[in-house]
């Protein structure tokens, strides 16, 4: 506790530090937790991860103190639903020993209950972006002593195309406000941003942009198709020793679906599946369970790739590698959270390699090869799924190139002879010798 003293914050928020057990500041509330009490616009990049939440949550505690009004005096926007109930949930955890008041608004759920809590009174609003318009255009929101703006996840806000909605939401609450900008990278469209809304801003960067945690150990498997990946998660999950709370990534919904379906059929009941085609409920339930401990697996698409707080993930698998190259950085921050040792593994066929590339250029560091274990067995890759590869092949090649025409028609095999049934036949002999 004597360590948060040098903060000087008030004996209800020590009680409430002391309950979640923070014995020591990360670097992030070492240096942004002074600068916001002291009144200053702030840009923190800080890895995921690093108590980014806690950081500005802390001291606009502190600088409210009270129950005031009925009009919300903190505005703490994020880009996702999830992040959303994540920091409603940090701020009830911090505010308990105080009387503030304050509510998340997001969608994917009924307005009813939302604009009710709203109407009894609130200090901090916690909101993703269109539920906050929507809510505010119907005459439910009123924003004239609004203190604090809080732009949450600054980078996934960019890439998720909220700038018009945050246009208008700068246009409709007061100029004279503090506003703190929150990111774990700092491309040139947050820059951008920050110079739109931040006025003078003290610029706190912990570690290097879109750098790893690292506690995480990665690794990288080349697989030459998806039934190959398949083999080699079912290999992995079977290992429950080691294996103990795994999230595993796609790049899209229906593989999300059918991975679970394969889980579920093949290794074990207990796995849960989030995406966003999930109800509210289902992907509530699904976080909790995971989070309690009660379900090993949890697969999911990049809607809970930044910002949930889930301690004690063992490993983070990609299934598929994104490609908006910062998620792989929140995704692997989901383990190795809070100093704690995690795994990042990603499997990466030969599409996909281009994009790895691309991610350890981002992350300034190679990503180790590994070679796929001898148990695994590696499948003939489908002609269908050939075509694909090398279609998304030329897809990156012509976004690099403008003037190339495409090899997606030639007669290739390069690939370490993986790629015909009799590379993948002579592959799986070698290993039974």
């Amino acid at each position: 506790m004597s360590l948060f003293e040098i903060f000087q914050l008030n004996k209800q928020l020590y009680n409430a530090i002391d309950d979640l057990h923070y014995t020591e500041p990360t670097e992030i509330q070492k240096k942004a937790i002074p600068q916001i009490l002291a009144g200053q616009d702030v840009l923190g990049i800080a890895q995921t991860g690093t108590g980014k939440t806690a950081a500005f949550l802390l001291p606009i505690l502190m600088k409210i103190k009270y129950a005031q009004g009925k009009d919300p005096r903190v505005l703490i926007l994020s880009p996702s639903r999830e992040l959303c109930m994540q920091i409603a949930k940090n701020t009830i955890d911090l505010s308990k020993y105080t009387d503030l008041r304050s509510t998340a608004i997001y969608g994917g759920t009924g307005m009813k209950a939302q604009v009710e809590a709203i109407s009894a009174g609130i200090d901090l609003l916690i909101a993703t972006p269109g539920r906050l318009m929507d809510i505010y255009l119907k005459g439910d929101l009123v924003f004239k002593n609004l203190q604090v703006l809080v732009l949450d996840e600054a980078d996934r806000m960019m890439d998720m195309g909220f700038m018009p909605q945050l246009r208008k939401i700068l246009e409709i609450i007061p100029k004279k406000r503090q506003n703190l900008l929150f990111s774990a990278t700092m491309p040139d469209k947050v820059l951008t941003l920050s110079e739109e809304f931040l006025e003078f801003p003290q610029i706190l960067e912990v570690t290097p942009s879109s750098t790893p945690v690292e506690t995480v150990e990665q690794k990288l498997y080349l697989v030459p198709n998806l039934r190959t990946k398949i083999n080699l998660l079912q290999h992995f999950l079977n290992k429950e020793d080691i294996f103990k709370k795994v999230i595993v990534f796609t790049r899209t919904k229906k593989n999300a679906n059918d991975i679970f379906k394969f889980i579920k059929r093949r290794v074990e009941d207990e796995v849960r599946v989030i995406h966003s085609n999930k109800d509210q409920n289902a992907r509530i339930n699904a976080m909790e369970a995971f989070r309690e401990g009660k379900v090993r697996v949890l697969v999911s698409t990049d809607v809970t790739a930044r910002g949930i707080d889930i301690v004690e993930v063992s490993h983070v698998i990609n299934f598929d590698v994104p490609i908006l190259y910062e998620d792989y950085v929140h995704r692997i921050g989901r383990t190795g959270r809070a100093k704690a040792v995690g795994e990042a593994i990603i499997f990466a066929n030969e599409a996909e390699e281009v994009h790895v590339k691309a991610i350890e250029k981002l992350i300034k560091m190679k990503i180790p090869v590994v070679a796929i274990p001898p148990q695994v067995k590696i499948e003939v890759s489908g002609f269908e799924e050939k075509q694909e590869i090398a279609r998304e092949l030329d897809d990156f090649k012509k976004k690099k190139d403008p003037t190339f025409k495409g090899a997606f028609h030639e007669s290739k095999n390069k690939w370490k002879g993986k790629k015909t049934i009799k590379g993948a036949k002579d592959e799986n002999k070698r290993r039974k010798r």
